[in-house]
């Protein structure tokens, strides 16, 4: 089960249309804002009955709450840490992606603004689920 953490309902749409047409077969979830994304991984409220997530793509500028937060509360729970977690969003800044790899990101990457790259960025991302 993929968790997509984003609240640009484009780019969750391309996520689909680009899991799709790389023939990739998961249940996708999607959040829109960091405590959405705690409740969800936390089986809160709503999120209750949530299944637990096998990748999570998370996007860093949310709202409510940050990715670096959510990230960082992800790392820090025993309960959540070892779910892998890409971070895949707009920017590019070398801090955020050494703070996002300092807590514990698999990968940072930024997404790309062409269909083509999207999909090989989505097919490297997605790349853990395989293993």
């Amino acid at each position: 089960m993929l968790l997509h953490v984003e609240d640009d309902a484009a780019t969750s749409y391309l996520l689909s249309v680009a899991l799709d047409e790389i023939g990739l077969a998961v249940e996708l979830h999607h959040v829109s804002d960091g405590d959405s994304a705690l409740r969800f991984l936390h089986h809160q409220a709503e999120y209750a009955s949530s299944p637990s997530p096998d990748l999570i793509l998370l996007d860093i500028n949310l709202p409510k709450k940050s990715g670096m937060d959510v990230l960082s509360e992800i790392h820090y729970s025993p309960a959540l840490c070892q779910i892998p977690v890409v971070v895949f969003t707009s920017s590019s800044l070398t801090r955020e992606k050494t703070q996002a790899l300092s807590l514990g990101a698999q990968e940072f990457i930024t997404k790309p603004a062409n269909f083509d790259a999207f999909l090989g960025a989505v097919r490297s991302a997605c790349s853990i689920l395989a293993t």
